[in-house]
């Protein structure tokens, strides 16, 4: 509350700094409450930012533990106008293949026009498989024509209105050019002007075999042999130019400038070091969690300006929630398998309480047994999350109950700070309205002594 403004009216007193002294000293189980809840939500940051670090480790933790988690492979080709790539489960091998053709879409252009010649336009489309799809426009103009092709998903084509020079008339022509919107055989059509029926009877005119019109481009699927030249000879097809079940988890793909008759060899090879990086990933998650716990639950110690030095905790100092995620997280990591160290693959304790990895070592015990490997790190990995769920569960993860927790206790203080404001607010007004009070009172005698003065000097002139 803003001052009165009544220092020094009578008394001469600074009222001002008198009420604000007193203010202070009633204050001081305020500020404790302050000070309690600043330190609270320090706390509750800090535990959250441990709890998102902890929720992202479990989440690795289990991609590490699948079974197949080192089975990572790279596929390379021999041509540039093919690609490779592997997805879960691929094989380490190779395969040999010749390109016969790339997929492409149909693709055909009307005769040069003005307009539709009816009105409305009444298209109909008739899909490889026999699917008839019957599209009317608004009116005989080509945009709605457009228009009306382009909005009907069943068609399965799309329209574009293109120039085509000028009739003897001056007037602007226009081909429609239409395209299948999918690649492949499947994607394969034939364009009537009249409606199904007139289809049906035969009595509907293909508009891509007008005169004047054309088909541009065949609808057409990729198609590569296998083992050409032998009596194992396969033709392998796709409606788009990526091919994925000629390798188990492989998909390759035909560029568009591929050659026919090209001969191709894909190789599929295990990625050493991506199955290592999925360990060392590991390793580094885990020391993110452990070294986060350790800073936070570090000392500092500074010195004043007087020389006298200080001790403060840090955030997690005396937590005995982080220590035994801590704790956890680590005993997970660095306990034995069936009685072998996980240092037999390259994950070690160091004596700072964090991790290691040893990519050679990794590497050589890989190349010896990958079955071994593989157990044992699916082993470690699924302790691992197994600790960090539990922990960072968000609804009965430790971490998370202990957030829940503090987050009660800061609101709890906070609302205590709140009544004390009103209490104090309350206590500084009723403070102004005793000194005003008493400034009012003194002015009054002050008042009364200036009368009394002036009666005594008088009676005292008169005698």
């Amino acid at each position: 509350m803003a001052s009165l403004g009544i220092d020094g009216l009578v008394s001469g007193l600074d009222t001002t700094t008198l009420i604000n002294t007193l203010m202070a000293s009633e204050a001081v189980p305020q500020t404790i409450l302050k000070n309690k809840a600043t330190v609270g939500q320090t706390l509750v940051t800090a535990l959250q930012g441990l709890n998102t670090k902890v929720a992202d480790l479990a989440t690795l933790a289990k991609k590490a533990s699948a079974v197949d988690s080192l089975a990572v492979s790279t596929a390379t080709s021999s041509s540039t106008s093919v690609t490779a790539a592997t997805t879960a489960g691929a094989i380490p091998g190779q395969l040999d293949f010749t390109v016969r053709s790339t997929a492409q879409a149909k693709s055909g252009v009307t005769a040069a026009m003005t307009a539709w010649p009816d009105s409305p336009a009444t298209l109909t489309f008739v899909g490889a498989g026999g699917k008839t799809t019957e599209v009317t426009a608004a009116s005989s103009s080509l945009d709605d024509v457009v228009k009306a092709v382009n909005a009907s998903a069943d068609a399965g084509v799309r329209a574009t209105k293109v120039a085509s020079g000028k009739d003897a008339s001056g007037a602007t022509l226009y081909r429609l050019q239409l395209t299948s919107a999918t690649s492949g055989a499947e994607g394969g059509f034939e364009v009537h002007r009249g409606t199904a029926a007139a289809v049906a009877d035969g009595s509907a005119v293909n508009l891509l075999t007008q005169p004047g019109a054309a088909v541009v481009k065949e609808a057409r699927d990729a198609s590569v042999t296998l083992w050409a030249g032998t009596a194992a000879e396969q033709v392998v097809t796709s409606a788009s130019n990526t091919f994925s079940d000629l390798l188990p988890g492989v998909s390759v793909t035909l560029a568009a400038t591929a050659k026919a008759d090209e001969a191709v060899t894909v190789t599929v090879a295990r990625d050493t070091a991506a199955a290592s990086k999925v360990a060392s990933d590991l390793v580094t998650g885990l020391n993110g969690v452990l070294t986060l716990i350790a800073q936070r639950s570090a000392s500092t110690t500074s010195t004043s300006a007087t020389g006298t030095t200080s001790v403060t905790g840090g955030a997690f100092t005396g937590n005995s929630t982080t220590r035994e995620v801590s704790q956890r997280l680590s005993s997970a990591m660095s306990a034995p398998i069936g009685g072998t160290s996980p240092s037999s693959i390259g994950i070690s304790i160091t004596k700072t309480g964090t991790f290691e990895f040893d990519d050679a070592k990794f590497q050589t015990a890989l190349a010896a047994d990958p079955a071994k490997v593989q157990s044992m790190l699916t082993e470690l990995a699924g302790r691992v999350s197994t600790a960090a769920s539990s922990a960072s569960d968000k609804f009965d993860g430790t971490l998370t109950k202990v957030i829940t927790g503090q987050q009660s206790l800061v609101k709890d203080l906070n609302d205590q700070v709140s009544v004390w404001d009103d209490r104090l607010s309350s206590r500084r007004a009723q403070l102004q309205k005793t000194y005003s009070a008493l400034e009012t009172a003194l002015s009054s005698l002050q008042s009364q002594q200036s009368w009394l003065t002036s009666q005594l000097s008088s009676l005292s002139t008169s005698s």
